[in-house]
């Protein structure tokens, strides 16, 4: 589990029913999710055939006869469950701890800082959508203060993602710089932005892996913001967080030798993600790189079979973005926006990005350890 000195740390029995919900979705993936397969070869495909006399031409079509499978849909509506239990068994525990969290979340002397924006108004696909069915998402505030989401949003990364985020769920971050110094060796940079940090795991290696270089930090969600100030600060780290909105910052132009996201694409609009990059332009200076990093998922890379159960996300996982960037050419749009320098693939999780950089390759999907990037020079 992640664990920072400010994060919070369930009980016996929290632990336990926490435990139970990491087994569960390890079950789902390792032993139900394969029996997809076996549905559509054995079943789906055959009953498609003789009612259409061909197979399937695109994922929408096979996604709509898996549906009519009842092993597809028992074993979604496990995956929805398991889910649902993931959030319940997180908020009881962040709510028992909630006004311990709040009272040590303003640091006395604190290295970085926090500004936050009472006026600042939440994109419509950010407002409108639970993100991954987390309840209230990133941004919902329950009270003055409030550091609840942010919590809740740390304490549920290593339970959705099987384990596999490290100690301090900071493998994302490590990976990212593992990209930098492996695709950029020459950058030093003395100034980098994270876009869309949440709680900030993803953020302190850039601190720990660029030292001497300021580290700024922005994201929509104030109580993510408000925890991620306050782990950073316990963690003896200086990162300066600011709420902003990603397509429109008020950094000033080319204020940044570094702009980087961590699997934040998918949470957005079709819309804003060429809005981003053309930010990312803006502020970055000349020689400047950006390196966006996603989920390892490109429709075009993938099977029919692949789309569908990946896909699952967008429609019962409350991803209504995930199908848009899966499928979109990230290529084009980073060109678009002004970059000359532009490479995208496939990288391996690093533990430590100095003695295993990582190069881009363009072998499709590698596994979940795998993430898929954009990166840019200006």
């Amino acid at each position: 589990m992640a664990d920072s000195a400010f994060s919070p740390v369930p009980n016996h029995d929290e632990g336990a029913r926490q435990g139970f919900v990491l087994g569960f979705k390890t079950f789902l993936a390792r032993d139900l999710t394969p029996g997809n397969k076996r549905a559509m070869e054995g079943r789906v495909l055959p009953n498609f055939r003789r009612q259409a006399g061909r197979n399937p031409k695109d994922r929408m079509e096979l996604r709509h006869a898996m549906e009519q499978d009842p092993y597809h849909q028992a074993w979604s509506s496990l995956m929805r469950v398991a889910q649902e239990q993931m959030w319940d068994s997180i908020e009881d525990s962040i709510d028992r701890q909630l006004p311990g969290l709040m009272a040590r979340s303003v640091p006395k002397k604190p290295k970085g800082s926090l500004r936050l924006d009472p006026h600042f108004v939440l994109p419509r696909y950010l407002e409108a959508v639970d993100h991954h069915g987390m309840p209230g998402s990133y941004h919902s505030d329950t009270q003055a203060g409030d550091v609840r989401a942010g919590a809740i949003f740390e304490r549920s990364v290593n339970l959705y993602h099987l384990g596999g985020r490290g100690t301090l769920a900071d493998v994302m971050g490590r990976t990212l710089v593992a990209v930098v110094h492996g695709e950029y060796p020459d950058l030093k940079p003395k100034r980098v932005l994270d876009m869309g940090c949440t709680a900030g795991q993803s953020t302190v290696p850039l601190a720990e892996f660029f030292p001497g270089a300021r580290i700024d930090a922005i994201d929509a969600g104030a109580p993510c913001l408000r925890y991620g100030h306050a782990r950073a600060e316990a963690m003896g780290v200086a990162i300066h967080f600011s709420q902003q909105n990603a397509e429109k910052t008020d950094f000033a132009t080319g204020a940044f030798d570094l702009v980087v996201s961590h699997i934040m694409l998918h949470e957005t609009s079709a819309k804003a993600v060429p809005q981003i990059f053309r930010e990312s332009a803006r502020i970055l200076r000349k020689g400047g790189v950006m390196v966006h990093m996603d989920v390892p998922v490109r429709y075009r890379d993938l099977p029919l079979y692949d789309q569908v159960i990946r896909g699952w996300q967008t429609r019962y996982n409350d991803e209504p973005f995930w199908d848009g960037v899966c499928s979109a050419d990230l290529e084009k749009a980073a060109k678009a926006a002004g970059f000359s320098e532009v490479r995208c693939g496939y990288v391996p999780k690093s533990d430590d990005p100095v003695k295993s950089p990582s190069r881009i390759t363009q072998t499709p999907n590698q596994g979940p350890d795998w993430r898929f990037v954009v990166t840019a020079r200006k």
